[in-house]
């Protein structure tokens, strides 16, 4: 063979190889990327003629399904309508998929007929959908929506099994109708505030603090700390609400009436390597560790002015450890954080599907509850929850859940203020837990002009009671 020819054969040789490699890649190394790829509108036509799995409540309520349409294919139907929109999400052809009918699509689709065996295809077989079976709870969810909708503004409700992590609650103010076919919009009524939203904390933020000060050792819950007000911080002036000035108070006193001069004084003794250490342990600076499409989830941590994260720097942690500057989360995050407490310091990673079925009947897949991190000794998530609880029984929640029949309630009430004039909104909180009941909430009602033991509180008390009355 001479040269010309011997560089020839090389030639087609590299080229079909090149060829092998790239069309090998779609067909085999990354199909199931491409399968499971919310932009493959292919997937889902091919779904029109098989029935797509159903997806159900905790109780067996069905909340989407796919029933025969005109032209004989499968048309998905969600039977609770808005109710359960941001969570499930919605998936149509044209429109494809969000939500956990996307993060699941791959086990919801089904097979078609020319992704089975040969034998199946010569004898016409094609595979359902499995079935989705969700944590979340019908009633519960309900009550979150009707106690959002009642404030007329945007928020969020969440709420946790902090044994295990399994979502009750998972409601988004506005929400959709997903039966109207909906394109997902970034802000708007699809826009899953629990696990996207970028809201001010205020002072729930405090108990992460508390939790970095306790464990560390440096603080305990009679430590005296100086809350006087005003105070100055890295040359930022700071006051207490109300402007209200204290002598050297305890951090179960400061935490109790949240008290901004003494937290911020915390924090700064604590130092940024500390706090972060504690941020990070709890979920903060990572997307939400929950079974949805990573562009459906948001991380928690100081941003700077451009809206990138950005580490905790010394400077910033009189005012992060009072959950103001830069410091952005999202209500899974919070929810976390009281869960976290709840659980003897162990964080489980939070969760929507508790199993799997497929078209025989046989469960393929069943969430393990899996442990995300141990934030704290047990010792330091005991003193955090009895001053959560004087925070209800003697603080700032005091007013908003008197005479209400769970007792004891741990919870912590934020007001995170929007803006320098006393006209501005505020992003209003209340995280809380009850002892014994292994539940907790996070609720935030956004740009209100009420606080968070008025605007908040109120909600995540008929979520508790309705989430205790049902296990």
């Amino acid at each position: 063979m001479n040269r010309p020819i011997a560089r020839l054969f090389i030639l087609v040789l590299v080229m079909f190889g090149a060829l092998v490699a790239y069309t090998s890649r779609w067909s085999v190394f990354d199909a199931s990327a491409l399968q499971d790829n919310k932009l493959n509108a292919r997937t889902l036509l091919e779904t029109q003629d098989i029935q797509r799995g159903p997806i159900y409540a905790a109780n067996g309520s069905v909340l989407a399904d796919s029933v025969r349409g005109g032209g004989g294919s499968y048309v998905r139907r969600y039977p609770f309508g808005a109710q359960f929109a941001n969570p499930i999400g919605f998936s149509f052809p044209n429109q494809g998929s969000v939500g956990l009918e996307a993060y699941d699509n791959s086990l919801l689709a089904g097979t078609p007929l020319d992704h089975e065996s040969i034998v199946d295809q010569l004898e016409g077989h094609q595979t359902g959908g499995d079935s989705v079976y969700t944590t979340l709870d019908p009633t519960a969810q309900s009550v979150a929506l009707q106690g959002l909708a009642a404030t007329h503004l945007t928020g969020a409700v969440v709420a946790i099994t902090p044994s295990s992590g399994a979502i009750r609650v998972f409601a988004s103010v506005p929400t959709y109708d997903p039966n109207g076919v909906p394109t997902k919009s970034q802000g708007g009524s699809e826009f899953d505030r629990v696990s996207e939203a970028q809201d001010d904390p205020g002072s729930i933020q405090k108990v992460v603090t508390a939790i970095a000060a306790i464990d560390t050792g440096k603080f305990t819950p009679e430590t005296l700390v100086d809350g006087k007000s005003p105070q100055t911080f890295e040359g930022i002036p700071l006051n207490n609400d109300e402007n209200l000035s204290y002598g050297y108070i305890t951090l179960t006193e400061a935490l109790t009436q949240s008290v901004n001069t003494v937290y911020a004084n915390v924090a700064q003794g604590l130092g940024s390597a500390i706090l972060a250490r504690y941020m990070g342990r709890l979920g903060y600076y990572q997307d939400p560790p929950i079974d949805l499409p990573s562009d459906e989830l948001t991380p928690s941590g100081v941003r700077d002015n451009k809206g990138d994260l950005v580490p905790v720097a010394d400077s910033d942690v009189p005012l992060v450890g009072i959950g103001e500057g830069q410091l952005t989360v999202t209500p899974l995050q919070m929810v976390m954080v009281a869960s976290a407490v709840a659980n003897g310091g162990k964080l489980m990673r939070p969760y929507l599907t508790q199993k799997v079925v497929n078209a025989d009947g046989v469960t393929v897949r069943r969430t393990t509850p899996t442990l995300f991190s141990t934030v704290m000794k047990p010792s330091t998530a005991t003193a955090v929850t009895t001053m959560m609880e004087d925070v209800v029984q003697d603080g700032t929640a005091e007013a908003a859940l008197a005479g209400f029949d769970i007792k004891p309630i741990a919870g912590k009430t934020g007001t995170a203020e929007l803006g320098n004039s006393t006209n501005s909104p505020n992003d209003a909180w209340f995280i809380a837990f009850a002892p014994g009941k292994d539940i907790a909430v996070a609720v935030v009602v956004e740009k209100t002009y009420d606080y968070g033991a008025s605007a908040a509180a109120p909600i995540a008390r008929e979520v508790l009671q309705s989430l205790v009355g049902a296990r």
